[in-house]
């Protein structure tokens, strides 16, 4: 069971993923969803607004570091601590 976090990020995820019908979960791979480096950027830019964070990676980084959804919420999960 995902927890809110992990909810408003698969939310996000599923605006720009490809539509295929499929369940997105934090196992799910982000590359599997057609997410490419220009939507990643996007989620990442609106993340960032949301939870008031800075997301310091460039678009290798965020690709190298972010293979499914949950450590793309581990990584604001971090962020959010951090800033508290």
């Amino acid at each position: 069971m995902a927890d809110q976090l992990a909810t408003d990020i698969i939310e996000k995820i599923k605006a720009h993923a490809e539509p295929g019908g499929e369940e997105i979960t934090t196992n799910t791979e982000l590359t599997s969803l057609g997410i490419h480096s220009l939507e990643l950027t996007e989620i990442i830019f609106d993340l960032e607004e949301q939870y008031g964070i800075e997301i310091e990676m460039n678009t290798v980084d965020a690709w190298s570091n972010l293979k499914n959804v949950g450590d793309m919420v581990e990584a604001v999960r971090a962020l959010i601590a951090k800033k508290a």
